[in-house]
């Protein structure tokens, strides 16, 4: 009879492991093009050449320790199926150099003026990598396109109006 129980066991302890394998491995990461890149949406990883960075926002003192020194910079970044501006802040300003080939990992689209803005933020990373083989498709600017806000209205309440 206590043979019967140690397989058992050995099947729990397995189970356990399983489960614990699955928590602790990551996903792989879904790399997506310039062109796929939607309104309001997040969770991006591309891989981009940076054409151009031009400083938009430079405040507070360096020298100074308890004010922060904040910066901003525009950067027109792309691949083979086109481009959009990168808002690029602080830290991220150093990496972001023309010629350059970066990774962004978990980044996300914030809308400025209507237009498309891809940012990281706190919770995704920039990381610069080898050259790219890519010729960057320039003449598709997804932040040239101009994106209204619709609401969409239900059919009782277009009734009603």
């Amino acid at each position: 009879m206590a043979t019967t129980g140690q397989p058992k066991r050995q099947g729990q302890q397995q189970q356990q492991q399983q489960q614990q394998n699955k928590t602790t491995e990551k996903r792989k990461p879904v790399f997506v093009k310039v062109d796929q890149l939607k309104p309001g949406t997040k969770g991006h990883t591309l891989v981009a050449k940076v054409l151009s960075s031009n400083m938009v926002l430079q405040k507070g003192r360096a020298a100074s320790r308890n004010l922060r020194q904040t910066r901003i910079a525009e950067c027109l970044v792309g691949d083979e199926t086109g481009t959009v501006l990168f808002t690029a802040r602080n830290e991220q300003v150093d990496l972001m150099k023309p010629d350059d080939t970066v990774i962004l990992r978990n980044a996300k689209i914030d809308m400025f003026k209507g237009s498309m803005r891809l940012a990281v933020d706190k919770w995704g990373r920039i990381e610069v990598t080898d050259p790219a083989n890519f010729v960057v498709k320039e003449d598709n600017n997804l932040s040239l396109v101009e994106y209204e806000l619709v609401s969409v209205l239900e059919n009782d309440e277009i009734a009603e109006t």
